[in-house]
């Protein structure tokens, strides 16, 4: 981009005694001029919609317009038309992820930043489900629940005896005053008598922290302002 460079310093033929041919201005000297001027011109942006070519850089700390929320064209961005983008995808309420520790605050520069979620996993809404038919509701456990259920208990019996004892005054027939044996007996039947063991033993592992899912660890963080 050419600058105008002036060939001929007039005011110095002010100074030039009278009659000196230097002391007048001559048409040449007057043509040289407008060229520069107009070669200049002629390489410099004009200042309503300009269009630039080659690699154009601006000074840092350059102002400019502000370019209305989403405009969708080749017009240069501001840094204020940038943040009002990034902010609009991060709204009052958006969740923020990221395996690195630093608020979002200082990342993004905008916005006030809470930790979200700690040692929870997200689930998507469903009106359809009590469980999840608020935002931010929150439920499940870590451990295992055991279902509720039933065992069933299998007793054999390997056998056992019974002893009785027959009185012969309590054994009287039928219309008679005379027992039907004269002495006292004892009996026994079936085998011999052995303990019956019920025993449940115990199978399974801990419930504890059972309940997890394959799982990540990111930070997550809560827009609030």
């Amino acid at each position: 981009m050419a600058n105008y460079v002036q060939s001929t310093n007039f005011a110095t033929k002010d100074s030039l005694s009278p009659g000196d041919p230097l002391k007048i201005v001559k048409g040449t000297e007057i043509n040289t001029e407008f060229v520069n001027i107009a070669v200049a011109v002629a390489t410099k942006a004009d200042l309503a919609s300009p269009t630039f070519t080659g690699s154009p850089t601006l000074p840092t700390g350059t102002i400019a317009v502000t370019q209305s929320a989403g405009t969708n064209s080749t017009t240069v961005a501001t840094t204020a038309f940038v943040q009002a983008a990034i902010a609009t995808l991060f709204p009052v309420g958006a969740i923020y992820t990221a395996v690195v520790s630093t608020n979002p605050g200082t990342l993004l520069g905008f916005g006030t930043w809470t930790a979200f979620g700690a040692g929870r996993v997200m689930v998507g809404y469903d009106s359809g489900n009590s469980l999840f038919d608020l935002a931010e509701e929150t439920g499940g456990s870590a451990d295992a629940v055991v279902v509720s259920h039933t065992h069933t208990a299998t007793v054999t019996d390997p056998g056992h005896a019974h002893t009785y004892t027959r009185y012969a005054s309590q054994q009287i027939q039928s219309g008679s005053s005379t027992p039907c044996w004269t002495g006292d007996s004892t009996q026994n039947t079936g085998t011999a008598t052995t303990g019956i063991t019920v025993a449940n033993s115990t199978t399974g592992t801990s419930g504890t922290n059972a309940n997890y899912q394959p799982y990540i660890t990111v930070y997550m963080w809560k827009r609030v302002s």
